[in-house]
């Protein structure tokens, strides 16, 4: 695939998400022992695909710009393995809403979730996961964390620095924001279930088929999970009017799938790394 952002110089990366790593040592704890071995036979070839995913980038001396989940969930091991990968090459990464996960789905999770673990997952990352920039090429890469599908003031305020600058954005995160024709095609597929994506319209939120399982106002309602905040909304509203952004890179639904998200950017969402999938991009 190739991408027209205004690249002082062409240049190609590998587009990879949701590996989910499943690694743990002997000496963790017992959950985390055991929901490995479960988790597992979701994923069972998600390292041998990842090793030929990373044979064919390292081959061609490609970049790696991944879009989270990364990991399934927080191991020791798993920590380990995502510090070792991401030391050899280029990296750029995204956090997923997995790569915060102390066990799967145990709670709600938020900010105060995530800060019980941010700092050792920070650490094992190549770059800041809140909100990083890069530079190659005349292209600027801004990554940014929106696996709880939503966006902070915080990030608001520091992507319109980045628009600032001037430089063609290429933007990285994990869930795709809000598209039409991608989002009907994911309620069609779970029977308007859930959208998957961040700065869904309200009234397609609230319109959710309920978890008979739960309580109304439980957490894993999703028209409570991916209800969108004001400064979401805010946010996705000012970013389809910025002329420097040239395109999104995501990942979370485990499909490819593209659409112009802005009159100058298009979205790309790619399938799931554990099955093999990536995108080949050039950028010029």
């Amino acid at each position: 695939m190739k991408l027209n952002v205004g690249a002082t110089k062409p240049f190609k990366a590998l587009h990879l998400s949701d590996t989910h790593f499943t690694r743990v040592e002997d000496n963790e704890m017992k959950r985390k022992i055991d929901l490995a071995k479960s988790r597992r036979k979701l994923f069972p070839k998600a390292e041998e695909y990842f090793n030929l995913q990373m044979q064919y980038a390292h081959e061609r001396d490609l970049m790696v710009l991944h879009t989270g989940d990364m990991m399934d969930f927080i191991t020791e091991a798993n920590l380990k393995h995502v510090s070792e990968q991401t030391k050899i090459g280029g990296w750029i990464t995204a956090p997923g809403n997995h790569d915060f996960s102390l066990f799967v789905g145990e709670a709600w999770e938020d900010e105060a979730y995530k800060a019980q673990s941010y700092d050792i997952v920070n650490a094992a990352f190549p770059n800041e996961l809140t909100f990083s920039s890069r530079v190659v090429n005349g292209v600027n890469f801004v990554s940014l964390m929106n696996g709880y599908y939503y966006f902070t003031e915080y990030q608001r305020k520091r992507m319109k620095r980045e628009v600032k600058r001037g430089l063609p954005i290429v933007m990285l995160c994990h869930v795709p924001l809000y598209t039409p024709n991608h989002c009907a095609q994911i309620l069609k597929g779970n029977n308007n279930y859930a959208s998957y994506m961040a700065g869904t319209p309200r009234e397609i939120t609230s319109s959710f088929r309920p978890n008979p399982n739960v309580p109304k106002d439980h957490w894993r309602q999703c028209s409570i999970q991916q209800h969108a905040s004001d400064t979401t909304l805010e946010f996705l509203s000012w970013l389809k009017k910025q002329p420097e952004l040239k395109a999104i890179l995501c990942g979370h639904v485990h499909h490819f799938f593209e659409e112009q998200f802005s009159p100058t950017a298009v979205q790309y969402a790619v399938g799931a790394g554990y099955m093999g999938a990536a995108y080949e991009i050039e950028f010029v």
